[in-house]
């Protein structure tokens, strides 16, 4: 399990930058120790790191996050430079607050077993190289497979594969 922990570790610390804003999707260090994961932890990059509480967080709740929530939503920079709503939770929703108006849902909690649709993605690390997951990489991924519902201006508009973020 050590070799396991330190690939994630530097997988991590290889996608986040010391400047940038790191959103944990639940179950941080899930069976070991408090101390085991503060080592984890204090290791990890990333100026500002926030935990949404998944169903094994009773230790991970315990480390100095600088934010923990059952949900949260942010707005963030699409590579477009379009503002992109992000709703977030541990578990997979069928709907979520602002999905009308285009915004996206990430997930974990499934490991990849629960299929993704045009705005929810499981964002978990075994989806994604072991990995945290950034907007781009999200985005990238349904350009290849399916259309991307993005929001323009007050209205979301449907956008063709190979559209989004252009």
């Amino acid at each position: 399990m050590e070799a396991h922990v330190e690939a994630l570790i530097a997988h991590w610390n290889a996608a986040v930058g010391p400047d940038d804003i790191v959103w944990h999707l639940g179950d941080f260090c899930y069976r070991y120790s408090e101390d085991y994961a503060r080592s984890v932890f204090v290791r990890l990059r990333g100026k500002r790191r926030f935990l949404v509480r998944g169903n094994h967080d009773r230790i991970g709740a315990r480390l100095p996050w600088d934010g923990l929530f059952d949900v949260a939503r942010v707005v963030v920079p699409g590579p477009d430079g379009v503002p992109q709503g992000v709703w977030m939770s541990h578990y997979a929703h069928r709907v979520w607050p602002r999905m009308h108006r285009g915004d996206l849902h990430f997930y974990g909690h499934s490991h990849g077993t629960l299929p993704g649709t045009a705005a929810s993605t499981d964002v978990g690390v075994d989806c994604f190289g072991f990995r945290p997951v950034t907007l781009d990489d999200r985005l990238c991924r349904d350009r290849h497979t399916r259309p991307v519902r993005r929001p323009t201006g007050a209205r979301a508009q449907q956008l063709g594969p190979g559209k989004a973020g252009a």
